[in-house]
């Protein structure tokens, strides 16, 4: 049985999490509420079993978090620096969708 991408959006608050889901939504995945703190972030990605975490930077704490506790999930982080875990980093909201797929943003994957 095949299911949906899941992806979750954090961001520091409502307006930012807003445009970010906005950046973010796509027909070939399934968008979860969204959150603006780490710990609604935690939740959303255990109850919903996501794959993916789009993050609006200062992402520093989420993305740690999260690659604690999910190694193999996917960490798109927007705007500022690439904090140590993301698997991505994209300059700006037009890039999420790209990311989102996989596909390497034009200045390339993120190594740590």
């Amino acid at each position: 049985m095949c299911r949906a991408l899941v992806v979750v959006c954090v961001a520091p608050e409502a307006e930012s999490l807003r445009a970010l889901k906005l950046a973010t939504v796509g027909s070939d995945w399934e968008l979860a509420p969204g959150a603006t703190s780490v710990d609604q972030a935690v939740a959303q990605i255990e109850e919903r079993r996501a794959h993916v975490l789009v993050a609006q930077a200062p992402a520093e704490d989420v993305v740690r978090v999260a690659r604690e506790r999910w190694p193999g999930l996917r960490i798109v982080v927007v705007g500022g620096g690439a904090p140590e875990g993301a698997s991505s980093l994209v300059g700006s909201l037009e890039g999420v969708r790209d990311a989102v797929r996989g596909l390497p943003s034009p200045g390339g994957p993120v190594r740590s």
